[in-house]
């Protein structure tokens, strides 16, 4: 019996896992953290490392012991341990971990039931491995064996010396466990103990021929003793071979080589025979068969188990509707006419894998996924075969899953999630309505205060602490919701505009009369809450959002522990002030078209004249232009907001909060739509040159905005070659799986990247060489004091050295005076960009046609940032 370490943190799921597994066959050590589990590999422990494979439970956040746990089953000891991971979604963490090690595969929580299936495929696949290691005699096809034993000593040497010779082989240790084993999976030989504590070898032999599903198997009994009478009571049972445990190893292999070699042939002879037989090994816990008016014809004994039948009960010809689904969930009663299994019954009509309900003899239902399968022999139908499997905690798990999807974990709140679609849900109802409702968006005061001088564990009760106060003011119809970190939020549905103000007054209050007590010291607890009103002129969500957003912000600068109401026509100036409302901006930027390019001139410092690097006064780029051939001008493409009101605004102002509301996906498209757009143009007027479009760290994980830029590449038939992408330093080191992957798509279609802000994190010299980007971009941070400052030109003699020896060119940006350029000149890097060559200029300026006399074989590259 395979030994499995499973670990995972919810109570509930390693519950519902842990019976699985069991179910299944394995033998399970069940831990609820994973500074235990790392104890369990400990030289010394009692269990010293010794399991068959790892089942792991993803966290979702930092977790003590995890990290260090799965770096143990990294290393060249357990290399080659199977480790299946469950998680909630698979991220760009567990993606790094699964490529860290051979032997590991990845399942998602909602699809837990397949665990077992895909837990046995990594245990034959490590078995398969130590196989290869060994010299062994070569089998054609892998031959599966039972071998029942009730000695764990006898069953680990023989399960090893089969394993080792290329077989596959499972024990039980009972005859019991031995034929329920038998029912449940696919065996080609049993090999059996003839003495045994529930009952001898020879009953377990004559189990296995009778019952309809395991007739196929070839059975064997094995003996430490010779016992006449037990070797024909045996025989007579159906043993085809009498074998001794004091033989040797290669007498007991060349017996079952003779039986394999007997298989063979069988299976080639009774191919229809063992097509059915399959199917009623494969399907699931609960067999039955049916005829064409739905009387049942056989049950496996699994099926009389989950229904609740004895084994004696006589089931056979009575209705399978009357029995087992005669009612539905409402507890109303089915027809025939009503049921889609008898109708597929009469119909042989396939169904896969439906839920339903079968009903146990008791009259308690059950939830079950049903697949019924029309059975033909020799072109004649014969009635169907029907397996069920009982999914009742599968169910559970799904239920906790999805309670999981919508609450914090902490507070066992609302999460951010589910409230954004509840207040989607309000917007539109409200759409057809004159009623009002309000959203109050709460925010503790002195929140960091506890957190950083209490510490976590005060921070984290202070927020239950909190949700608590919350929920006892609230009403049935509102909704409670934490937002994050230590901000709140509350739907306040069907309020009075005039009221408002008051009830949020009363929330204040309440908690500012509230007094937090951790280990003996009493901590003062303010929030600050700001009110947006919802009725039939509301937008959408994130406009509400962002309203009481911006509303609470305003109250903290006015001196905090107050309420706010936002009014549109006094707080939208107050909102630009505080680089809020961005949201609904940048919604009607994209709409109508308000966003634009701008660009500034990146330069081959190569090309750039002695005597120019002599001057002292900037900007120098109209007098370079003549001497750069267009194929290596460089610009870079700076992104505006042209709003009508405020004229135009720099990224820095909308673009932190374009990130915090998950809007980069919807600006990225637009630049990278915009630019290529423009480059299309250009090109079709002998324009050489080639944008590079900076890409956001949340494209990065996007793959649904690749695949639509990959279509934009395509569709917009311009030369790939002359598109750059570019991604900064810091997303590519967070999310190195999923920038490698992108990369590789984009360079497939003929684009090239660069990594920007190279040198913001010096994590990164050691991920440069796997990352595939053509050009560096050197951190303004440090080019910005190289004149001064002799650390910041070590610095950059280091990444221009570094990029250079990886096959890399250098750009150094933030060239904001003549000393500044000199050194670069003098450090060998590419291309430099700064005031001190050029000022931004409008996109629309960049023509097409200038110094066009001058193109070489080098390329122009068109570098767009925001």
């Amino acid at each position: 019996m395979p030994r499995i370490l499973l670990i995972e943190l919810s109570a509930t799921i390693r519950h519902i896992e842990k019976n699985l597994l069991i179910k299944s066959g394995y033998e399970v050590v069940a831990d609820f953290d994973f500074n235990s589990a790392l104890h369990r590999f400990k030289p010394g422990s009692d269990d010293g490392g010794a399991f068959d494979a790892v089942v792991l439970g993803w966290p979702d956040q930092t977790i003590p012991g995890a990290d260090e746990l799965y770096t143990l089953l990294e290393s060249k000891t357990y290399q080659s341990l199977p480790v299946l991971i469950l998680a909630h979604e698979a991220d760009a963490a567990v993606t790094a971990r699964l490529k860290s090690r051979s032997n590991s595969s990845f399942l998602l929580w909602e699809e837990y039931w397949s665990s077992t299936d895909l837990l046995a495929k990594l245990l034959v696949d490590a078995n398969e491995r130590k196989r290869k290691q060994t010299v062994i005699k070569p089998i054609v096809q892998p031959i599966r064996v039972l071998f029942v034993d009730d000695s764990r000593t006898v069953r680990v040497k023989y399960q090893r010396l089969l394993m080792a010779n290329g077989y596959e082989a499972e024990t039980a240790g009972t005859v019991g466990e031995g034929y329920q084993k038998a029912l449940e999976s696919q065996f080609d030989i049993a090999i059996i103990d003839y003495f045994m504590p529930d009952a001898t070898g020879d009953v377990l032999c004559q189990r296995l021929r009778d019952n309809v599903t395991t007739t196929g198997i070839t059975t064997a009994i094995i003996t430490g003793t010779y016992l006449d009478k037990a070797i024909q009571q045996s025989l007579e049972a159906g043993a085809v071979e009498c074998m001794f445990k004091n033989e040797s190893d290669d007498l007991f292999l060349t017996r079952i080589d003779a039986m394999s070699r007997h298989i063979r042939a069988h299976k080639s002879i009774e191919k229809e025979r063992e097509r059915l037989s399959g199917i009623l090994r494969s399907v699931g816990e609960g067999v039955y068969g049916v005829n064409s008016e739905g009387a049942i014809s056989f049950v496996n004994p699994a099926c009389r188990s989950i229904l609740g039948y004895e084994a004696d009960e006589r089931l056979i010809g009575e209705s399978a509707l009357e029995l087992f689904h005669h009612t539905d969930a409402e507890g109303c009663p089915v027809d025939a006419t009503g049921c889609f299994l008898q109708q597929s019954y009469a119909g042989g009509v396939p169904v896969k894998a439906r839920e339903t309900l079968f009903w146990h003899k008791s009259g308690n239902s059950i939830p079950v996924e049903c697949t019924v399968y029309p059975l033909t022999i020799e072109d004649k139908r014969e009635g169907s075969v029907v397996a069920f499997r009982d999914i009742s905690e599968r169910k559970l798990l799904e239920e906790e899953l999805r309670w999981q999807a919508s609450h914090d974990a902490l507070t066992k709140l609302y999460n951010r999630r589910y409230f954004e679609e509840q207040l989607t849900h309000e917007v539109e109802r409200l759409k057809r309505s004159n009623e009002i409702s309000a959203l109050l968006y709460i925010d503790l005061d002195r929140f960091k205060y506890i957190n950083d001088t209490a510490g976590h564990a005060a921070g984290d009760r202070l927020l239950v602490e909190i949700s608590q106060q919350l929920k006892q003011r609230l009403r049935q119809t509102d909704l409670l919701a934490r937002l994050g970190g230590d901000e709140f939020a509350i739907i306040l549905c069907n309020a009075c505009k005039n009221s408002v103000g008051k009830v949020a007054d009363e929330y204040r209050e309440m908690l500012d009369n509230y007094m937090f007590i951790y280990n003996g010291k009493q901590y003062k607890v303010n929030v600050t809450i700001g009110i947006a009103l919802i009725d039939k002129e509301s937008e959408s969500a994130s406009e509400i959002l962002a309203n009481a957003d911006i509303a609470c912000h305003i109250a903290k600068g006015e001196g905090r522990n107050r309420t706010h109401l936002f009014i549109s026509e006094s707080d939208s100036k107050k909102a630009m002030d505080l680089d809020l409302g961005w949201s609904s901006r940048l919604h009607n930027a994209l709409v109508e078209n308000h966003l634009v390019l701008h660009y500034q001139p990146i330069v081959p410092i190569a090309h750039i004249p002695p005597e120019m690097l002599l001057e002292n006064e900037g900007p120098i780029y109209d007098r370079l232009l003549p001497f750069i051939p267009q194929e290596e001008q460089i610009n870079e493409l700076l992104l505006r907001l042209d709003d009508p009101v405020w004229g135009v605004v720099f990224p820095g102002a909308f673009l932190p909060t374009a990130e915090r509301f998950n809007m980069m996906d919807k600006i990225d498209y637009w630049v990278v739509n915009a630019a290529l757009k423009k480059l299309g143009l250009l090109q079709k007027s002998g324009y050489l040159g080639v944008f590079t479009i900076n890409l956001s760290g949340q494209t990065i994980t996007n793959e649904q905005l690749i695949s639509d830029i990959e279509e934009l590449v395509v569709k917009s038939e311009i030369d790939p070659s002359k598109v750059i992408f570019e991604i900064t330093e810091t997303s590519a080191v967070s999310n190195l799986v999923s920038a490698n992957e992108m990369i590789t798509r984009l360079k497939a279609l003929g684009c090239r990247f660069a990594l920007d802000d190279f040198g913001s994190g010096f994590s990164s010299f050691s991920h440069l060489k796997n990352l595939p980007v053509d050009f560096i971009k050197i951190d303004g941070l440090f080019v910005r004091g190289v004149a001064m400052d002799p650390s910041d030109r070590a610095i950059v003699h280091s990444i221009n050295d570094i990029a250079h020896s990886l096959g890399k060119y250098t750009i150094a940006e933030y060239v904001e005076d003549a000393a500044i350029l000199r050194f670069l000149f003098e450090s060998g890097v590419d291309y430099v960009q700064g005031h001190f060559l050029s000022k931004p200029m409008d996109v629309a300026e960049i023509d097409q046609g200038s110094n066009q006399k001058k193109s070489l074989s080098n390329e122009k590259k068109l570098i767009i940032k925001r």
